[in-house]
């Protein structure tokens, strides 16, 4: 791994972390309260090649590194999480139309993601397949230049506002192999969506169910070969774990910025709380956290990018220890804050309920367990 970031990286490192401290930052507490996107924040970020970050310049996108996509998603996610989270998914979805659908389909659908004409959201988690990816049961049957879709997808991020959704369907009934990969048009007959769900954090992106009733599409909107989409899903995954990885990182650095300048300001017994050693202590092993988190993801990334044979296990290594650490440090930042660290007026509390779910998506960090040890033993 290179440490040395070259001049071009630096710069874009910058103008990400401008676009964070001028259009999303100033905006974040608003848009947790209102509980709200901001469409216009993703024609900006288009605008600078974030919303086709690691596409292929040939097919319209910015065409970075996986290790360099994380950096900036890290520099965007100190401004808002929410809304960055949201903007790595569709990226995810782009690139899982960029590199496995076919050039009509990519003609269609890319240059228009890419430009924040159209948002993406991913579509596998059902009501009764979550950590079990492989048993979802939402169908896909062929009719003549068609395909009829019934089920239902839950927690999906961007449900109801996003214009499009790569979706994960069963075609037959052989397990993995039977899982296929469609894109769906937010207008296809037969499509639905459910309220908005009611969360602890990420308020400003809607999530609710996904429904499929008789909701017919082209057979030209399927992605690849029929029976492929579990493999397709699971690409995208490991791309996914180190994206939502950079969020918590960037998330982790805001709190950590703010109860180090709150330490600083906070007067207790005659002094500053920073210069209480235990408060000294404790920012240290946050910093020291972030660090280790740091490099965690930036493994897992390299690994993708040298297409290593482990990089699935290294990715889910980044992704288990990052957002566990990461976590960790917004809590440790609220308590630095002590009670005023509770109050929405001081961030950091929404930083910690954004968090929180960093844990739990992309695959649960007790799943990303699984995959390691299985890749430990495998060597």
């Amino acid at each position: 791994m290179q440490f040395q970031l070259t001049e071009d990286l630096t710069m874009i490192q910058d103008m990400a972390a401008q676009f964070a401290k001028t259009e999303l930052a100033p905006h974040a507490e608003r848009w947790d309260r209102e509980k709200a996107l901001d469409r216009s924040v993703f024609t900006k970020a288009a605008d600078l090649g974030f919303l086709g970050i690691y596409i292929p310049e040939e097919d319209g996108g910015t065409g970075l590194t996986r290790l360099a996509s994380a950096m900036v998603f890290e520099q965007l996610a100190a401004g808002d999480v929410s809304h960055t989270a949201m903007m790595t998914i569709h990226n995810m979805a782009t690139w899982m139309i960029s590199r496995f659908g076919d050039a009509t389909l990519k003609s269609r659908y890319v240059p228009k993601l890419v430009a924040g004409e159209l948002i993406a959201s991913y579509c596998l988690t059902e009501p009764g397949a979550g950590s079990d990816a492989a048993s979802l049961s939402t169908k896909a049957v062929r009719d003549g230049d068609d395909y009829v879709l019934n089920g239902s997808k839950q927690f999906i991020s961007g449900a109801g506002w996003s214009d499009v959704y790569v979706v994960m369907a069963r075609t037959s009934d052989d397990g993995a192999k039977g899982v296929s990969c469609f894109v769906i048009d937010k207008d296809a007959p037969g499509l639905s969506f459910g309220p908005n769900e009611r969360k602890m954090g990420w308020h400003a992106q809607p999530t609710a169910q996904v429904i499929f009733e008789d909701c017919r599409i082209p057979a030209a909107n399927r992605v690849g070969a029929e029976g492929d989409g579990f493999k397709f899903a699971m690409a995208g995954l490991d791309g996914g774990r180190i994206n939502i990885g950079a969020c918590s990182l960037g998330g982790a650095s805001a709190a950590l910025k703010l109860a180090t300048d709150y330490a600083k300001e906070r007067k207790q017994f005659g002094k500053a709380i920073a210069d209480f050693q235990n408060t000294q202590f404790r920012l240290a092993d946050m910093a020291t956290e972030l660090e280790a988190s740091r490099l965690m993801i930036y493994r897992g990334a390299d690994a993708i990018d040298n297409k290593a044979p482990n990089a699935g296990m290294y990715c889910a290594m980044g992704k288990r220890f990052a957002t566990d650490l990461c976590s960790k440090i917004a809590n440790d930042a609220l308590q630095v804050h002590g009670g005023y660290g509770y109050l929405a007026d001081y961030q950091v509390e929404r930083i910690v309920r954004d968090l929180r779910v960093h844990q739990i998506l992309e695959g649960t960090n007790d799943i990303m367990r699984v995959i390691i040890s299985r890749g430990m033993l495998r060597q």
